[in-house]
């Protein structure tokens, strides 16, 4: 529904949802601290954002036109793949009996806090720079022309 949704407001409250359901499996693997993280950060702070600055924008009627175009028959092709081969993955883990068995630890913020900045530290290194492009990058779109 995220991407299908012409009215980005109604997309943005849909990766909502889908952020909250993230954050349902995260309590379900058994890490509550992170998907308090998940619903605090992502789907309450960034989300409230991103809805902010869609309204702020104030999107008018050739925008959806525009969005029609670009949900074409064609566009469909390349997450048609994608979906086909996570559902061939989640068969696969359904068949062969999964891994490790939900909900079988606790994890804490103290062993997140180690994995992240343990053997995991490059990884948000990179993280942090790719956030870094980006606000970099939404600068430079967002600035107005002299």
């Amino acid at each position: 529904m995220v991407i299908t949704k012409l009215n980005a407001v109604h997309a943005l409250l849909y990766l909502i949802i889908s952020l909250l359901a993230v954050a349902m499996v995260f309590f379900s693997l058994g890490a509550p601290f992170v998907a308090a993280l998940e619903v605090i950060i992502y789907a309450g702070a960034i989300m409230v954002l991103f809805v902010f600055a869609i309204m702020m924008l104030n999107i008018g009627p050739e925008y959806a036109e525009v969005e029609r175009k670009y949900l074409g028959p064609a566009a469909w092709i390349g997450p048609m793949i994608l979906a086909g081969i996570l559902i061939v993955e989640l068969l696969s883990v359904f068949v062969r009996g999964g891994g490790q068995a939900a909900g079988a630890g606790i994890i804490g913020p103290k062993q997140t806090g180690i994995a992240l900045f343990g053997p995991y530290l490059i990884g948000v290194e990179l993280a942090s720079m790719l956030l870094l492009s980006g606000l970099i990058g939404a600068y430079h779109l967002g600035r107005r022309k002299e």
